[in-house]
C-alpha cells in the first residue's frame, strides 16, 4: 500500500465501482416497463393475449403472448382476479392465466433515492481525497528534489563481467584487486593495508571505460551505485551538494559498495575557474565530494570509481592520495588486444571461413573497444543485405573502409575530366607512398567518392607505431603533397582537390618545428603553450613565448620544408612518370586498384632513397585554394594530360 502506484489504482478502481452502482440502480429503478390501462388488459385477457400475471402489491405486470410485457394498476379495495370479474372477464379466462402473487418490494427505488443523495457526497469527498493526494506527492518531489538520482544494482544478476573486457590486461588486474579487497577484506587487513578511496579511469573515448566499471560491478557481488556526473547539477543552487551527501549516505548503508561516477569532469574540473566567479555550483558539489572520499568520517568499505578522457583539468585535490589512490589508464589497445576485443565481438556470430582473426586486428591499427564493435557490426549489416548466411573477410574490410573514409557514393554523376584528375591525383599518393622507404604502406587506392572526398588512398602501417620519427613524418609529407604534385606534372594545373592535403602537411610540419623539435634550424625546443579555459575544456590559443624574430624563422623553417618535401615529390614523379599514368590509367579502367595489384603495377620501382633535405634559396610560393579533400572540384576543360598521359575516353 506505500506504493503511489497501487493507491491510485485503488482509487480507480472504487471510482468505477460507484459509477457502475448508480448506473445500474438508475437501470433498474428509474426504467419500468410500458404501461397500460385496467381496461386494455380485459380486452386483452378476452382475445387470449395474456400469458400470465405477477402481482406485486397492486402493481400488475402482465407478461402477453408475444413475449412482450406491460404493467397496470388495480384498485386497492379487491383483488385482481374480482376487478377482473366484475369487468366480465370469465372464470375460464382467469383460469387460463397463470399467476405470480408476490410480496410488494420498493428497494430500486429506495437505493435509488439513497444514492441519488449520497452522490454528490461520495464525489466531493473523492475529490478532496485525490486533491490531498496530489499535493501530498507534490510534497515529496519538492523534498526529493536533493536526493540522489543513482541507480544501485545489486549483483545479483551480472549482465557484464571481466570476461566480456578484452585488450585491457592491467586495468582489469587493477580493478579485480579492488574487487577481491570488497570481497576478502580480511586478507588485507591483516597486513596492514587500506582499502584505496577511489579508483579514476582514464582514456580515450570508446576505450571501454563505462564497460569496466560494470563489469567491476558484475565481479564484485555488493551494491553498485552508477550515477554520471551531469546528473548532480541542476539550476538551483545547493542540490548537487545535497545530492552527493545522499549518495554517499545511501553508500554507507549499503557498505561494502561501490560508487561510479561516469564523466567526472562534468563536475571535477579545476576550481576558481568559473566564468561567474571562483563560488559557483559545481564547486559547491566538488567541495562536498572531496569531503564525502576524504574528511572526518570516512571510516566506511565505500570505494569510488570515476571514469573521464579529460584527467588535465580535473581539480588537484581530487587526484591526490587519500581520494583517488589509483589512477588506471585505458590505452589504445595493441594488435593482441585488438583481437581479444574481436574475439568478444564476434563471439554468437556466424563467421566464415576465410575470416582471419590476427589480420583483422593488424588491418585496424589505432581501433578502440568502440571502434571495433562497430566495425563488426557494420559487417554484420553489410552481410545481411547481401542476403548471405555467415559473414565474410570482404564484409569486414569494407566495414573498415567504411569507418576510416566514409560509404561509397557510386550514384555521384563526375565527368570525364574531372574523372582523370582525381585519377592522377590519386595515383601521385599511391606511387610516391611505394617510393617513400618510411611511408606507411598503401592498402587500397580509389577514385570512388567516399564520404566527403572525391577519392581515396588508404595508408595502413604493418605494426602498431608508438613513436614516430623525423623520417616518417617527413615521408608523410611528401606523400601528402604528392597528389598536387601530380595535378602540376599531367596537367601543368592545380586544383582546389589538394586543400585537405595542403591542411595536414601544415599542421604536421609547424608541429615538427615548434612542438616536436625536430628543426636543425631552431634546435630541439618547444615554441609556444596551449591556453585554454578550463570550463570551455578546449584549445582556443596559443601562447607566444617566444619573440617576432622567433616567429619568422619558425616561419621560415616551416615553408623551407613544404617546399623541400614538394620539389621531392616532383622529381619522384618525374623519374617514375610511366608508374604514375599505369597506375591513373588502370583506375580509370577499375576504379579500385589493391595493394598487390599496385605493388604488381610498381615493380622494381620501390622504396627508394629520397633526396636529402635541402632549404631552396629560392622557394617558389604559389597560393592554394581552399576546398574538400582529395575532391576535384570544377576543373574546368583548360585541364589538359601532358606528354604520355592518356585522354579517357
Amino acid at each position: 500500500m506505500n506504493n503511489p502506484k497501487t493507491r491510485n489504482l485503488l482509487l480507480y478502481i472504487f471510482i468505477g465501482l460507484m459509477l457502475v452502482v448508480i448506473f445500474f440502480g438508475i437501470s433498474n429503478g428509474g426504467q419500468e416497463p410500458g404501461t397500460i390501462k385496467f381496461t386494455d388488459l380485459v380486452r386483452r385477457i378476452q382475445s387470449d393475449d395474456v400469458a400470465g400475471i405477477r402481482v406485486v402489491g397492486d402493481q400488475l405486470i402482465i407478461t402477453f403472448r408475444d413475449r412482450s410485457t406491460a404493467t397496470t394498476s388495480k384498485g386497492a379495495e379487491s383483488t385482481a382476479q374480482e376487478q377482473l370479474l366484475q369487468f366480465g372477464v370469465t372464470p375460464e379466462q382467469i383460469d387460463s392465466i397463470t399467476w405470480d402473487f408476490q410480496q410488494p418490494s420498493n428497494w430500486p427505488a429506495v437505493g435509488f433515492s439513497v444514492l441519488t443523495g449520497l452522490l454528490p457526497i461520495l464525489l466531493i469527498g473523492g475529490l478532496i481525497f485525490f486533491m490531498l493526494r496530489q499535493a501530498q506527492g507534490s510534497n515529496n518531489q519538492a523534498m526529493a528534489f536533493g536526493k540522489s538520482r543513482a541507480r544501485m544494482f545489486s549483483g545479483d544478476q551480472p549482465s557484464v563481467t571481466f570476461d566480456d573486457v578484452a585488450g585491457a590486461d592491467e586495468a582489469k588486474a587493477e580493478l579485480a584487486e579492488v574487487v577481491e579487497f570488497l570481497k576478502e577484506p580480511e586478507k588485507f587487513i591483516q597486513l596492514g593495508a587500506r582499502i584505496p578511496k577511489g579508483v579514476l579511469l582514464v582514456g580515450s573515448p570508446g576505450t571501454g571505460k563505462t564497460l569496466l566499471a560494470k563489469a567491476v560491478a558484475g565481479e564484485a557481488g555488493v551494491p553498485f551505485f552508477s550515477i554520471s556526473g551531469s546528473e548532480f547539477v541542476e539550476m538551483f543552487v545547493g542540490v548537487g551538494a545535497s545530492r552527493v551527501r545522499d549518495l554517499f549516505s545511501q553508500a554507507k548503508r549499503h557498505s561494502p559498495c561501490i560508487i561510479f561516477i561516469d564523466e567526472i569532469d562534468a563536475v571535477g574540473r579545476q576550481r576558481g575557474a568559473g566564468l561567474g566567479g571562483s563560488h559557483d555550483e559545481r564547486e559547491q558539489t566538488l567541495n562536498q565530494i572531496l569531503v564525502e572520499m576524504d574528511g572526518f568520517d570516512t571510516d566506511t568499505n565505500v570505494i569510488v570509481v570515476a571514469a573521464t578522457n579529460r584527467p588535465d583539468i580535473l581539480d588537484p585535490a581530487l587526484l591526490r592520495p587519500g581520494r583517488f589512490d589509483r589512477r588506471v589508464v585505458l590505452d589504445r589497445p595493441d594488435v593482441k588486444g585488438r583481437e581479444a576485443i574481436i574475439k568478444v565481438h564476434v563471439r554468437g556470430k556466424p563467421m566464415a571461413s576465410d575470416v582471419d582473426l590476427k589480420t583483422l586486428a593488424r588491418a585496424t591499427p589505432g581501433f578502440v573497444g568502440a571502434d571495433i564493435e562497430n566495425m563488426v557490426n557494420e559487417a554484420a549489416i553489410l552481410a545481411a543485405r547481401k542476403n548471405k548466411k555467415t559473414i565474410a573477410n570482404s564484409d569486414f574490410q569494407e566495414a573498415i573502409e567504411r569507418i576510416l573514409l566514409g560509404p561509397e557514393r557510386k550514384s555521384r554523376v563526375i565527368n570525364k575530366q574531372e574523372q582523370c584528375i582525381t585519377a592522377y591525383h590519386e595515383a601521385g599518393h599511391a606511387v610516391v607512398g611505394c617510393l617513400l622507404p618510411h611511408s606507411d604502406p598503401v592498402r587500397k587506392v580509389t577514385i570512388i567518392p567516399r564520404g566527403m572526398s572525391g577519392g581515396s588512398t588508404l595508408f595502413l602501417p604493418d605494426e602498431d607505431i608508438n613513436y614516430i620519427s623525423r623520417s616518417r613524418i617527413k615521408d608523410q609529407i611528401v606523400a601528402a603533397l604528392a597528389g598536387r604534385a601530380a595535378e602540376e606534372i599531367v596537367f601543368n594545373e592545380i586544383t582546389t582537390g589538394a586543400a585537405s592535403d595542403l591542411e595536414q602537411v601544415t599542421r604536421l610540419t609547424r608541429a615538427m618545428v615548434t612542438r616536436f623539435g625536430m628543426s636543425d634550424k631552431l634546435g630541439p625546443m618547444m615554441f609556444g603553450q596551449k591556453e585554454e579555459m578550463i570550463f570551455l575544456g578546449r584549445e582556443i590559443s596559443e601562447q607566444r613565448d617566444y619573440s617576432e624574430a622567433v616567429a619568422q624563422e619558425i616561419d621560415s623553417e616551416v615553408r623551407a620544408i613544404v617546399t623541400w618535401a614538394y620539389a621531392e615529390a616532383l622529381r619522384l614523379l618525374r623519374e617514375n612518370r610511366s608508374k604514375l599514368d599505369a597506375v591513373a590509367v588502370r583506375l580509370l579502367e577499375v576504379e579500385t586498384i589493391e595493394a598487390e595489384e599496385l605493388l604488381a603495377i610498381m615493380g622494381e620501382a620501390r622504396r627508394q632513397k629520397p633526396g636529402e633535405f635541402q632549404i631552396p634559396p629560392a622557394p617558389s610560393a604559389r597560393p592554394a585554394a581552399s576546398g574538400s579533400q582529395e575532391t576535384a572540384e570544377e576543373g574546368g576543360s583548360d585541364l589538359k594530360p601532358l606528354g604520355a598521359a592518356p585522354t579517357p575516353a
